[in-house]
C-alpha cells in the first residue's frame, strides 16, 4: 500500500510538472506566430560603440572587425584582450593600425581571465574616458558582441525604431541571436545537427520567450546582440560601482539591474546576431552549466525584483519563474528518475510481470507521454521550418522535433553539473574554443584579410594557420597563396 502510494504521488508531481511546462510553452508560442515586423528608425541619430571581448580569439576575430568595419563604419569598436596567449593580441594590434575606429584594451594577469563582466566594465570605462565634455549619453548605445559575432546590416536602424531606442523609456535591446557552424555555411542546410538545434533553440524558444516578455515587461539580455543606453550603464555604475557583476550569467543580472534601476528592456525579434555554435556536446552542456550555475546565482535578485515598484507583476513573476527554472529542473530529474525506477519495480514483481502491468493500464501513459512529454518539444520543429530563413524539408523538421527532445535533456546534465559546481563554491569558468573554419590573414604593414570572412588578400600579407587547424595547401587556390607567407600561429612575429 505504502508503495502504491508513493507511486501516486510521484505521478502526480511529474503530471504537475509537465501540465506546467505545456502551459508555459503554449503561451510563449501564441505572441510569437502572431509577431509582425514594426517599424525602423535612423541609426544616425545615435552614436554607436561595440565592446568586443577577446579571449583567444585568433580564428575568429579578423573576419569579425573586419565585417563590423566595412558594414558599419559610424561605429566606434573596443576590443577587450583578456590576457590572450595565441595571436589575438598581434591580429588586433594590427587591426587598430589599420582602422581608426577600432580600439584595443590589454588585460594581464592576474587581473585577466576572471569573467566577462570585468572585461565588460573595462570597455566601459575606456569608452567613458574617451567621451568629449557634454556629450549627450542617452543617444549614445553600447553594443555587446561575441568575436565571432556576424551582425545583421540593418541592425541599428532596426532598433533605433520607435518601439526601441527611439522611446526614452527603453534603456536596453536585445536582438535575436541565430547559430550557425560557419559563416560559409548560413542559411543552408550542411549546418551540423547539434548546430542546427542549437540555432532552433535559440531563433525557437528563446525567442519565443523573449516576445512573451515584451508583454510582461521582463526582457533579459543576452552575451551576444546586447545594446544599452551609456544613460543607463552610468546610472547603474553609480549605485553599484560598475555596469556589470560577478554573476557568471553576467548578461541577464545587467538586465535585471537595468529593470530595477527603472528603465525598460526590450527584444527586437527583427534584427538579428549570428554567432558560432559549438558541435561538441561535451563542450555545449559545459557551456549551459555555466549559464545555469549563473541563473542559480542571480536568485539572490528575487527578493529586491519582488519588491521594486519599477518592475510590473507580470514582469516580477515571469523573473520568479525563470529564476526557478534551474532548481525545478534539479526536482524534476529526481520526480521523473523516481517514478521511472518505482514504475520499472513493480512492473517487474508484480504477478504477470511487465505484460499484466502494461495490460492493467499502464498502456495510458503513452497517450500522455505524448501530449506533455514530447509535443512540447517536437511543435518547435515545424515551426523552425516555417520562421527561419533555413531551408529545411518537411521531413527534416519532424526529425528536428523528435531530436530537439532528446536534445532537452542535455539541460538536466548542465544544470546538476552547475549545482556540484555551486556545491563545490566553483566560479570559474572556462572559454568556449572556436572552431577555427580558415586560415586567419595578420597583415605585415598594418593591413588584414581573411579567407573565412572573404576578403581577399594581397601579395605580402602574411597567413596565419591557427595550431589545432591541419591546413592542406593542395585545397589552395593558387592565385590566393601566391605571394603569401605562410606560417605557423606560434611562429607569428
Amino acid at each position: 500500500m505504502t508503495g502504491t502510494l508513493l507511486l501516486g504521488l510521484l505521478n502526480a508531481a511529474a503530471f504537475m510538472l509537465c501540465v506546467s511546462f505545456v502551459a508555459y510553452v503554449t503561451m510563449i508560442i501564441l505572441p510569437f506566430l502572431r509577431h509582425r515586423p514594426g517599424a525602423v528608425g535612423d541609426g544616425q541619430e545615435f552614436s554607436w560603440h561595440f565592446v568586443i571581448p577577446c579571449l583567444d580569439e585568433e580564428a575568429v576575430i579578423t573576419a569579425t572587425v573586419e565585417h563590423l568595419v566595412r558594414t558599419f563604419p559610424q561605429t566606434q569598436l573596443w576590443c577587450v584582450d583578456d590576457g590572450s596567449t595565441d595571436a589575438t593580441p598581434k591580429i588586433l594590434a594590427q587591426l587598430a593600425r589599420r582602422h581608426r575606429q577600432v580600439h584595443v584594451i590589454t588585460r594581464k594577469l592576474p587581473a585577466a581571465r576572471s569573467g566577462k563582466g570585468p572585461v565588460l566594465n573595462v570597455g566601459w570605462e575606456a569608452i567613458v574616458a574617451s567621451l568629449p565634455a557634454g556629450i549627450d549619453t542617452d543617444r549614445l548605445i553600447v553594443g555587446v558582441l561575441d568575436a565571432d559575432a556576424r551582425l545583421d546590416t540593418a541592425a541599428l536602424e532596426v532598433i533605433a525604431g520607435p518601439d526601441y531606442f527611439a522611446d526614452p523609456d527603453v534603456g536596453a535591446v536585445q536582438i535575436q541571436v541565430r547559430v550557425t557552424s560557419r559563416p560559409e555555411t548560413s542559411g543552408t542546410s550542411r549546418q551540423p545537427l547539434l548546430v542546427r538545434l542549437q540555432d532552433l533553440e535559440f531563433s525557437g524558444p528563446i525567442a519565443a520567450m523573449q516576445l512573451l516578455r515584451r508583454r510582461s515587461g521582463s526582457v533579459g539580455m543576452g552575451g551576444n546582440g546586447q545594446f544599452t543606453r551609456l544613460t543607463t550603464l552610468n546610472k547603474i555604475a553609480a549605485t553599484h560601482g560598475t555596469p556589470w557583476h560577478g554573476a557568471l550569467l553576467e548578461d541577464f543580472e545587467l538586465g535585471l539591474h537595468v529593470l530595477l534601476s527603472g528603465s525598460r528592456t526590450e527584444y527586437c525579434h527583427d534584427a538579428w546576431v549570428e554567432q558560432e555554435g559549438l558541435p561538441r556536446l561535451k563542450a555545449l552542456i559545459r557551456q549551459r552549466s555555466r549559464w545555469a550555475q549563473g541563473s542559480m546565482q542571480c536568485f539572490r535578485y528575487l527578493g529586491p525584483v519582488l519588491r521594486s515598484p519599477s518592475i510590473t507583476t507580470a514582469g516580477a513573476l515571469e523573473i520568479a519563474y525563470f529564476l526557478f527554472i534551474p532548481w525545478s529542473q534539479l526536482v524534476g530529474g529526481l520526480v521523473y528518475a523516481a517514478s521511472l525506477l518505482v514504475m520499472a519495480y513493480y512492473a517487474v514483481v508484480q504477478p504477470g510481470g511487465l505484460d499484466a502491468w502494461l495490460s492493467a493500464g499502464a498502456w495510458g501513459v503513452l497517450p500522455l507521454f505524448l501530449l506533455f512529454g514530447l509535443a512540447p518539444f517536437f511543435v518547435w520543429g515545424p515551426i523552425y521550418r516555417s520562421r527561419s530563413a533555413n531551408h529545411v524539408s518537411r521531413r527534416k523538421a519532424v526529425g528536428l522535433g523528435v531530436a530537439n527532445w532528446i536534445y532537452s535533456y542535455m539541460h538536466y546534465a548542465a544544470v546538476w553539473w552547475a549545482f556540484i559546481r555551486m556545491v563545490r563554491v566553483r566560479h570559474d569558468w572556462k572559454k568556449t574554443v572556436r572552431v577555427a573554419t580558415g586560415p586567419v590573414l595578420m597583415p605585415s604593414v598594418g593591413r588584414t584579410a581573411t579567407v573565412a570572412g572573404g576578403f581577399a588578400p594581397r601579395r605580402g600579407d602574411r597567413l596565419v594557420v591557427p595550431a589545432r587547424l591541419r591546413l592542406d595547401p593542395l585545397t589552395l587556390d593558387p592565385l590566393m597563396v601566391d605571394g603569401l607567407v605562410l606560417s605557423a600561429t606560434d611562429q607569428a612575429s
